[in-house]
């Protein structure tokens, strides 16, 4: 590899590090209001928190912004309920107010390695985290639909265990049913998260009625909690095998460009995109919502929402909402038409998204694993897979580690073999350069000629360095959407999805993990043989790859400082037995004067 591509190469990876270390935060989020789940099969009635039917404040500005919404005293709650969720219902749009996570334990569930407890915060483990606790209108809900959006009370028809179905009826005219059934336990043609949904549109008149088009509303994604900044929040959509996605930031305005009068600085209010969409959903970093229509949508409607001031914050935190539009055909005289599908409200765990007998449109594309998606899902199927034979999530991550090593040993060992022979002929590398040193071409065409001669790949050399990128980079994305490693402790680190802070010294927080990863590479750069053709300036560059690594990792989570710090010291270990194995033959060099020797290195006396 020639000194330019290696410059290139180090380059193009710092580049990426200052990406994913500098990448655009947003404004504080709001804290969580908390309600208690109720046992299964109890109905629930709105707490104190939610009975103010008041929307959030808002300025002049940002009156185009979504707000905050919550029901009044006299809403009716109806609650749904399995061993997994509580789905609350409210009679005002007839639709769902929040979904609660109630799964407490593990061990009666019936399917190993997936993780089931999601509270909202880690001090408080009986308090279930709620998705669309704070939102700008219930889930599923008709959004700017006068006469039968979340202003209009439905009549409840009849609730069971596991059903509920609403009715209105629209300007006299159209008679409107909504029904939802909730999925039992057991995970087989559907899902214990997955709620069946059908809205039933039905001509009560002679004549043929037109009916507008219908937007549903998916939920609101709002931050997680005060160290939650909001850069995972976006809503996806599937239109035909090809997934996109919209970031909350994409709605900020602003941007580099905008300092030089280039674009708005304003925020945007709403972005719509047209379909047709298999599925449509709302995300933010651990959970999502997915609604899988029967009928493709015909567009999708993305929403900046104005959430309340985190305390001490004078400025609103901002979440994000999307809508599904389904275009309604003229009903004839008595006829019927029927918006369909599946809502997937729960944890984004890609074991359970990826069960193509229930998810048979790529929902786990929703977990967002872009380029690095080959090496995302082999992680996280190897570490989830890991985690059903050991109890521990870091002890899954640890042993991952190890197998992906384990398995690259061949091809490193060859890499490494191919390296410590270059070393060998490096006398020959520097005559050639010297002698061609004003014709760089035929100085590339020798050291060809030269390698090939000693019959060692140029490139094999730096394999060892560039094979753990991909790795990481893969690792690095998984971690964003892996609810699994949520609140998971090991050692010293009370939350793998976190930075492992031990304390704080002023506004500094001291993480142990990146500072013990810093010191493994720092270890690892002087132990293992750089490749000959390495010059000072890169051979500089190297050296504060260290540094970088543990800039990167400092404020990530502490997951991937424990992945690449195993990956180090494995590393570091399998550089020590290759350092003592004997060369396999001698090889030829040039000494000074033309004349050709073997380069052998005598054996120890003893």
């Amino acid at each position: 590899m020639d000194k330019k591509n290696t410059t290139i190469g180090v380059l193009l990876l710092l580049a990426a590090f200052a990406a994913l270390y500098l990448a655009p935060r947003s404004t504080p989020p709001a804290p969580p209001v908390r309600e208690v789940g109720k046992p299964a099969g109890v109905p629930s009635s709105p707490s104190p928190a939610l009975q103010t039917a008041v929307t959030a404040p808002t300025s002049p500005s940002d009156a185009a912004f979504a707000a905050v919404v919550k029901e009044g005293d006299d809403a009716g709650i109806t609650t749904l309920a399995n061993d997994f969720v509580e789905v609350h219902f409210t009679d005002f749009g007839g639709a769902i107010r929040d979904v609660a996570m109630v799964a407490k334990d593990p061990d009666k569930k019936k399917e190993p390695g997936i993780h089931y407890i999601y509270s909202a915060e880690k001090n408080e483990p009986d308090q279930p985290y709620v998705f669309n606790r704070l939102h700008a209108e219930p889930a599923l809900a008709f959004v700017d639909f006068p006469g039968l959006d979340r202003h209009t009370r439905y009549e409840k028809v009849s609730a069971t265990a596991t059903e509920v179905v609403f009715r209105a009826v629209f300007e006299n005219r159209i008679e409107v049913t909504r029904r939802y059934v909730l999925s039992p336990n057991e995970v087989g043609a559907t899902d214990p998260y997955q709620i069946r949904h059908e809205t039933t549109f039905r001509n009560l008149t002679a004549q043929t009625a037109a009916l507008p088009h219908a937007l549903l509303n998916l939920g609101t994604a709002a931050p997680l909690n005060a160290r939650d900044y909001g850069r995972y929040l976006s809503t996806g959509r599937n239109a035909n095998g090809k997934i996109s996605f919209t970031q909350r930031d994409s709605l900020q305005g602003g941007g580099f460009l905008s300092n030089f009068g280039i674009g708005s600085r304003a925020p945007i209010p709403s972005v719509e995109v047209s379909g047709p969409f298999l599925w449509t959903s709302v995300n933010n970093q651990f959970f999502t919502s997915i609604f899988t229509s029967d009928q493709p949508a015909a567009a999708f409607v993305t929403r900046r929402v104005e959430l309340p001031p985190f305390p001490g914050a004078a400025v609103p935190a901002v979440g994000v909402t999307g809508g599904a539009r389904f275009d309604l055909p003229p009903l004839a005289a008595q006829g019927e038409a029927k918006i369909a599908g599946s809502l997937y409200v729960g944890p984004k765990e890609y074991r359970r998204l990826a069960n193509v007998e229930v998810f048979k449109a790529d929902q786990d594309g929703s977990m967002q694993y872009g380029f690095w998606s080959f090496f995302c899902r082999l992680l996280v199927s190897l570490m989830t897979w890991i985690h059903g034979l050991v109890p521990n999530w870091g002890l899954a991550i640890i042993l991952t580690t190890l197998t992906l090593k384990t398995l690259s040993l061949p091809l490193t060992l060859k890499a490494s073999r191919s390296m410590k022979r270059m070393q060998k002929f490096q006398p020959e590398i520097q005559a050639l350069r010297e002698k061609y040193k004003d014709n760089p071409q035929k100085m590339q065409a020798a050291m060809m000629e030269l390698y090939k001669a000693h019959k060692v790949n140029p490139m094999g050399g730096c394999l060892p360095m560039l094979l753990p990128i991909p790795f990481f980079f893969g690792f690095y994305q998984m971690l964003q959407s892996t609810a699994e490693l949520r609140f998971a402790e090991f050692l010293w680190s009370h939350d793998l999805s976190a930075p492992d802070t031990v304390l704080q010294i002023g506004s500094i927080p001291i993480n142990v993990l990146p500072l013990i990863l810093g010191v493994t590479m720092i270890f690892q750069t002087r132990l293992v043989p750089q490749p000959a053709t390495v010059d000072n300036t890169q051979a500089t560059l190297m050296k504060f790859m260290p540094v970088v690594f543990t800039l990167v990792c400092y404020g990530l989570p502490s997951a991937l400082s424990l992945y690449s710090t195993t990956n180090g010291l494995f590393t570091i270990v399998q550089q020590l037995v290759i350092n003592r194995m004997k060369e396999d033959e001698p090889v030829a060099v040039t000494a000074a004067g033309g004349k050709t020797v073997k380069n052998v290195t005598p054996p120890k006396k003893k």
